[in-house]
């Protein structure tokens, strides 16, 4: 008999566990689950074989005092998660049978109608989107994003829930109609509204545009009402389900620490079923979001041991590592840590924090320049942020670090505080900045620029006022018009521009570059879209000089 045969139906039948046949789940704690005939290491041995897996690519890990940022992995997947995973891999089954099985157990989970497994909290999103415009109507499906014909093509999202993330509903080919308060929602309910999607955040916890009060309005035009709850914490029974919201969205590899890559849809049974038929594996525009049987195997024992994990204790180990820090460190002349315990009724990024703050005048350092140092030195430590600056006029010399415990690594704690002690230790001599260099140029004007993306190029346009070293103005992109600001030192230019949230995206960019004559050239750092290069001409009399 083949290792395979041999060791998958003692296995299958322990993960079969998850799926109403019993808990294959020990109590939650930092060891690994073990399969019979299978090693899975233990919490320290992974992270020291995942440290080698990086460093071998050239890649440095990082001890995480930020959160469960998507863009530094999230959260570490429970060791249970894993070794599930590993079994699901070893035999085949019928996805839709396993989502239908799956959807029943999330219900026996958390309480909900029923559940689904996507590729992320954004497909969730989107999936959910396709099943209030098209139903479960495969004739409509595989026309998404073309709801030309339509009967419902119109989203309404409150000015409140606008944000990055919205792209996933947009992505779907809706359009969206904002709305600021209770008339303008009355207004745009009508029989194209085919849902109404809501962030989840405290501008959406009272008043008149509370969930509850845009669930109650909705409700008589049998209107769903969808939230999106990526990073909080999952509540049994369903917070925003009990407050009239249809659907809620999670992110599985946040705080529930299952895969990375798998996020949990929740809510009326009808539309959930529908937003399965809107998912890969079924042909049609979300054919790229597939999640495979590993991931939806993986999200259902991380709900199953979320939901019998001793959260109190959990959160008191997590504080713990917080005041292990603040002990090392409030040993220190000067230096002052709080631990903020308690987190009130928030449920985003639920975590203990510590926050470090110091005079910067005594120490020769600020908070910013300390988070640059860890971030940059070894170990590489992501914190939260640092703030304040020296002592001036504009920037009192109060300053600090900040971050936060929950996806630390049993052990982070330590080497974070070791770290952090050796810098604020350490003799620092501030270097005073150099007073700015007279401007080669005077920059007021029209500047043509071109922009040479990672495939590509773009054409737009800087309007500059120069005052002194000091530049403003107006950036013209692709699409979006926005406020720029700005300097120039002798012949080095750094100009800098923003689109917020607020329209459904966001976008940092930072020129950095050289005048020579009537060219600007240089850099250019778009933040999450990582980097390019730009020429700039000055526009003279209808043409380029």
């Amino acid at each position: 008999m083949s290792s395979l045969r041999s060791f998958s139906r003692r296995q299958m039948l322990r993960v079969a566990g998850v799926l109403g046949l019993g808990s294959l789940l020990p109590a939650a704690r930092e060891t690994a689950l073990a399969f019979p005939g299978q090693a899975v290491p233990r919490a320290g041995a992974s992270q020291r074989a995942g440290t080698s897996i990086y460093q071998a690519l050239g890649v440095r890990p990082i001890i995480n005092g930020r959160g469960t940022l998507t863009i530094i992995g999230g959260s570490m997947e429970l060791p249970e998660v894993r070794a599930a995973k590993d079994v699901a891999n070893q035999q085949y089954v019928q996805l839709d049978e396993l989502m239908d099985a799956a959807g029943k157990r999330l219900a026996e989970l958390t309480g909900a109608e029923w559940g689904m497994v996507s590729a992320g909290c954004s497909a969730a999103m989107s999936h959910a989107t396709a099943a209030c415009v098209a139903g479960g109507n495969p004739e409509l499906h595989v026309r998404i994003p073309d709801l030309t014909g339509f009967a419902k093509d119109e989203v309404i999202m409150p000015t409140h829930s606008r944000n990055v993330y919205d792209a996933a509903i947009r992505a779907v080919g809706v359009r969206v109609i904002e709305v600021g308060t209770p008339e303008d929602l009355r207004l745009a309910l009508g029989p194209r509204t085919a849902m109404i999607y809501v962030f989840a955040n405290n501008r959406n916890e009272t008043g008149p545009m509370s969930l509850e009060a845009i669930a109650a309005m909705a409700r008589p035009h049998n209107v769903p009402v969808m939230v999106d709850a990526a990073a909080e914490v999952l509540t049994v029974p369903n917070v925003h389900l009990q407050r009239g919201a249809t659907l809620v969205c999670y992110s599985g590899g946040k705080i529930i620490r299952g895969p990375q890559s798998a996020g949990l849809l929740l809510g009326r049974k009808d539309l959930v079923q529908a937003a399965w038929v809107h998912s890969a594996p079924h042909r049609g525009y979300a054919r790229g979001m597939k999640v495979g049987r590993e991931e939806i195997v993986g999200m259902l024992v991380a709900v199953e041991s979320w939901v019998k994990r001793d959260h109190q204790a959990e959160w008191a180990g997590w504080v713990e590592r917080c005041e292990h820090i603040a002990a090392r460190l409030s040993r220190l002349p000067g230096v002052t840590a709080i631990v903020q315990r308690e987190v009130g009724e928030s449920r985003s990024n639920r975590s203990p924090r510590v926050t470090i703050r110091w005079d910067s005048s005594a120490l020769g350092i600020t908070g910013p320049e300390v988070s640059d140092l860890l971030y940059e030195g070894e170990p590489r430590i992501a914190l939260t942020g640092g703030s304040g600056g020296r002592d001036s006029q504009d920037l009192p010399a109060d300053t600090g670090i900040s971050m936060t415990s929950s996806m630390l690594a049993p052990g982070d704690e330590k080497i974070a505080a070791d770290r952090i002690h050796a810098v604020l230790s350490a003799k620092h001599t501030p270097k005073p900045a150099p007073a700015p260099q007279p401007p080669v140029a005077d920059l007021t004007g029209q500047w043509r620029v071109e922009i040479d993306f990672a495939a590509g190029q773009g054409a737009e346009v800087l309007h500059l006022q120069q005052q002194g070293n000091t530049l403003q103005g107006s950036h013209r992109g692709a699409f979006a018009a926005r406020d720029i600001t700005g300097t120039i030192d002798g012949a080095t230019v750094s100009l800098a521009s923003q689109v917020t949230e607020r329209q459904g995206f966001s976008l940092n960019y930072r020129f950095n570059g050289r005048v020579e004559g009537a060219v600007m050239s240089g850099t250019l750092d778009m933040g999450e879209y990582l980097g390019a290069k730009w020429t700039a001409r000055r526009h003279v009399y209808g043409r380029q000089s």
